[in-house]
Formats: C-alpha cells, sequence, structure tokens
C-alpha cells in the first residue's frame, strides 16, 4: 500500500512492485521508500525522473505520477492450504463418522432443567429394576398394554404424525384424547416434544440438529435431553409450534405436565400395589423411552438408504417392529408429511394401518400420502 503526502491536483492510481514502498513521512515533499537496498531515501518533487542503480536493479522514481518498475521476478503465491477437520472415528458397524463429540458432564453447566430431566429419566430405569422380583401375569399385561396406548397411539400416531407433521386431521376430541396418551409416556408436553421434532426435520444432521449422531451415538440416543442450553442455542426456544401454542388444551398441558404421569401412577398403585408401579410405569415407561430414541440415534446409524434425502436417516426394519413402524426413517425424512412410513408392503407399519383404520370409519380425515411424482424426485437415480 502507498502513501502520497500530498495529494496531486488529478489523482491517478499508482502501482508499486513488492520490492518497494512508499510510505508517509513528516514533510510534505518527502517519499521515503522501505525498501532497505536503496541508497538514497529522500527525492525532492519535481516533474523530473531520477534513475537510481543498485546491484544491476533499475528503480524508477515519478513523482506526482509515481511508479516503480523492478527487474526482478514477483515471488509466486503459496498454495491455499485446506484446514483438516478432526473426527472422532466411526460409530461402530457404521459408516458414520463422529465430527465433534459433546461430553455430558466436563465443559458445561447443569441447571435445573437438566437435573430434573436426569433425575426422572434415572427414577425410571432404577424402578425397571425391581421387575423381577415384583412380576405377576396382570402386571406385565398393564405393561403390555400402556405400551401400545402410550407409545403408539400416544408418541408415533399423536405426537409424531398427527401433531408434528399434521399428516391427518382427527375430531379435536380423539386428538386430544390420543395427545393425553403421549403425555403419559413421560416424554415431555406436545408442545415440547413436537417443537424439538421440527426442528430436527429443520436442521437434520447439521450442527443445528439436537440430536445428530455426528456428535456421537449416545448423545443422539439420550444424552442430548439432559443439555436445555444446548438446544436453545442451536434452535432458539418454541418457537415454530404456534398452532399447538394457539389451542388452552395444549398450554394446560405444559403447565400441568408432571401431574398426569403421577396421577397414573396412583391410579396403578391402587389397582395392584407396587408391582403395577413397577411395570407399568418403571418397565413400560424405559422400554418406550429407548425405543423412541433408538428412532434418533439407530435409524440414523445403521440401516439402508432408498432415498436421496441428504441426511443420514436409514430404514431400519428392527427398529421399526419396536417402534409401530417409525424405523422405516429414510422413508419418512423423505417425505415427512406421509401419514404411512411403511411404503413397500413388506415394511410393517403398525401405526399406519391403525391411521388406515380411523379413516376406515371417517375418523380421520386429509390423509396425506406420497404420490409417484414426488416419489421419482426423491430418487437417487434424478
Amino acid at each position: 500500500m502507498a502513501f502520497i503526502t500530498t495529494s496531486p491536483t488529478k489523482p491517478k492510481s499508482f502501482t508499486f512492485s513488492p520490492l518497494c514502498q512508499a510510505r508517509k513521512t513528516q514533510t510534505d515533499k518527502v517519499l521515503a521508500f522501505g525498501n532497505s537496498n536503496l541508497q538514497h531515501k529522500l527525492i525532492k518533487t519535481s516533474f523530473v525522473y531520477h534513475v537510481y542503480k543498485y546491484n544491476k536493479r533499475e528503480s524508477l522514481a515519478i513523482v506526482n505520477a509515481v511508479s516503480i518498475e523492478s527487474t526482478e521476478p514477483k515471488p509466486e503465491p503459496e498454495p491455499e492450504q485446506i484446514p483438516e477437520v478432526e473426527t472422532y472415528g466411526r460409530i461402530l458397524l457404521s459408516d458414520v463418522v463422529v465430527k465433534r463429540r459433546r461430553s455430558l458432564f466436563s465443559g458445561r453447566n447443569w441447571n435445573s432443567l437438566d437435573i430434573s430431566t436426569a433425575g426422572v429419566v434415572l427414577a425410571m430405569h432404577l424402578l425397571a429394576l425391581f421387575a423381577p422380583f415384583c412380576f405377576t401375569w396382570s402386571s406385565l399385561w398393564v405393561a403390555l398394554g400402556l405400551y401400545v396406548v402410550t407409545g403408539l397411539l400416544g408418541i408415533t400416531l399423536s405426537f409424531h404424525r398427527n401433531l408434528s407433521h399434521r399428516s391427518f386431521k382427527l375430531p379435536k376430541w380423539l386428538e386430544y384424547l390420543f395427545a393425553y396418551c403421549g403425555v403419559q409416556s413421560l416424554q415431555g408436553n406436545p408442545i415440547d416434544w413436537v417443537s424439538t421434532h421440527r426442528y430436527h426435520h429443520q436442521f437434520c444432521d447439521s450442527e443445528r440438529d439436537p440430536h445428530s449422531p455426528i456428535e456421537g451415538f449416545w448423545f443422539s440416543h439420550m444424552s442430548w435431553l439432559f443439555d436445555k442450553d444446548s438446544v436453545l442455542e442451536r434452535c432458539g426456544g418454541p418457537s415454530n409450534v404456534g398452532d399447538l401454542e394457539k389451542q388452552p388444551f395444549y398450554r394446560f398441558l405444559r403447565s400441568t405436565y408432571i401431574l398426569h404421569p403421577i396421577a397414573l401412577g396412583g391410579l396403578l398403585y391402587a389397582l395392584g400395589g407396587f408391582p403395577f408401579i413397577v411395570w407399568g410405569m418403571g418397565v413400560r415407561i424405559v422400554w418406550v423411552y429407548h425405543i423412541t430414541w433408538l428412532v434418533n440415534s439407530a435409524c440414523h446409524v445403521w440401516g439402508k438408504q432408498a432415498w436421496n434425502t441428504g441426511d443420514l436417516s436409514r430404514n431400519n426394519w428392527w427398529v421399526a417392529l419396536l417402534a409401530f413402524g417409525e424405523g422405516w426413517h429414510n422413508n419418512h425424512h423423505a417425505f415427512e408429511y406421509s401419514a404411512r412410513h411403511g411404503l413397500e408392503w413388506w415394511q410393517v407399519d403398525l401405526t399406519w394401518y391403525v391411521v388406515r383404520f380411523l379413516q376406515a370409519v371417517g375418523l380421520a380425515t386429509d390423509v396425506k400420502l406420497p404420490s409417484e411424482t414426488q416419489k421419482q424426485r426423491m430418487t437417487f437415480n434424478n
């Protein structure tokens, strides 16, 4: 960069070689050149040019229209170096690479919500440990029945396909009934659950995804639940659920959420004592916990991709069997509006069978499915 101490009446653009550089001095009639090899550093202003020779190199200085020429070649620019991205290896039996690993304990702060969430999850796991000592056939059937009611009707049909993606419409009384079943799964109120899931689709497997395996399998499976600040930093608050927040019923469930599972626990204790609590609450809740979490973790790590979704979602048959059809996750990410996840006849999807039944009896309307044209757009060959 060059500085001229006194501006000419008609400014011109000036070019300097990399050997020399003009810099400003205390006088308005002097130009100083930064090359230490030049013997003469003061040049009087005039329209006469002077040629100085040093070591057979010529420098031509023209005052008021300054230019400097040199026979020495310009150095070639160094090639741009691409920084290496640090990774933490692949997840076992998968091609998914962990790009950054988030610690559950170090380098972060635990707030009251993180502590309470971890406390509830830990309490349910500890309660489930009593299962072998409290087994009765009636308590087992209670657990299986609530697994279907809270897992299928509550989470996969209501929270996921109906509320998160609006894949079909239900009468309000039935929509609210199924949503209440979802509250009994102890996975959060509908507003927060739906908000997180919509952010997952919006930022899927990016740095803003609330639960992606690119930060480790266990982070995507469950440890993200205990870092509320991380979710807020990535996505912000629940600003994407205005359709639910304007309904008083869902605001009521948000403000009274924890009371409803407690009430169910009291009812189970009254009906069957401690075995019903262990199996109907502990075992059943932990079972539904991990099945739901496997959709977030295993279905982004293991399985096959049938559609070009641009993310890590996979179709995983064994998760589909456990999670009432939610394991056909690549299908879901390709057509997230679809009420049917098992798009092939052999892809078992129990949630879709229930939706289809509700449609047949006139309770489910505006059921959305992908067209053949939409399928063609999502193929790898397109």
